[in-house]
């Protein structure tokens, strides 16, 4: 732990709780698959881990995670300017590259099968890409999930470039229009790619919402998936 950490740490810790006592703790770099900090107290000793993508960073963007942290574990309101540095340091394009390089070199993607008993996800994906795209979209990876998320029915994940889908929608009672609705609704995200609006992530900019109402089926695929769980 650097004597620089130590004391961006003590001093959010006691901008949040003046009165308390400094506990003891231990802050470290940590070699995560992502842009993740965490923060533990276990026997009146604080554990702090954070991504090693953010070695380097300035201090105020330091000092705003461990304020976050340290507000979390408290249960403190977080500050909304440390929470808009932090956002749009993690979210800007250099940290964006960073992330994804590391994700694909250190995290691991389950891939299972393209073929369902059901669906194709290739086939309809194929198909989406001749109706919508004149073909030209690049097919990524096809992926059913491994069991039948509820939580999230799909998401593309830009690190290896896979479009999950969840096992729930391989069934004969799912219509084929909310399949081909949810598969579309990824590959927008191809298309449009997540960008920085200041301080925040615009995952579904105002281009990508206008072509999804494309979708000639488009309000009875958002009944049916609002019936099921969420969509990424």
């Amino acid at each position: 732990m650097t004597s620089n950490l130590t004391q961006i740490f003590e001093q959010a810790y006691r901008d949040l709780r003046p009165r308390a006592p400094m506990p003891e703790f231990e802050i470290r770099f940590y070699r995560f698959a992502n842009i993740n900090c965490t923060i533990r107290l276990r026997q009146g000793r604080i554990f702090v881990r954070l991504s090693d993508l953010l070695e380097g960073a300035p201090e105020p963007v330091l000092y705003a995670i461990l304020h976050i942290l340290i507000a979390k574990l408290h249960r403190k309101p977080v500050d909304a300017a440390h929470a808009a540095r932090y956002r749009k340091y993690t979210g800007s394009h250099a940290m964006a590259q960073k992330s994804q390089l590391i994700r694909q070199l250190r995290g691991r993607k389950r891939i299972e099968s393209p073929q369902g008993k059901h669906y194709d996800l290739n086939r309809i994906f194929d198909d989406l890409n001749l109706r919508f795209f004149h073909g030209l979209m690049a097919r990524p990876q096809m992926t059913w999930s491994g069991n039948k998320s509820l939580r999230s029915l799909g998401h593309y994940d830009p690190a290896h470039n896979t479009i999950v889908v969840s096992r729930v929608f391989d069934s004969a009672g799912v219509p084929l229009y909310a399949i081909e609705y949810l598969v579309y609704h990824e590959m927008l995200h191809l298309r449009h790619p997540v960008k920085l609006r200041g301080s925040r992530r615009a995952v579904h900019p105002a281009a990508f919402r206008e072509e999804e109402k494309l979708f000639p089926q488009f309000k009875e695929a958002q009944e049916f998936l609002k019936r099921l769980g969420t969509l990424d």
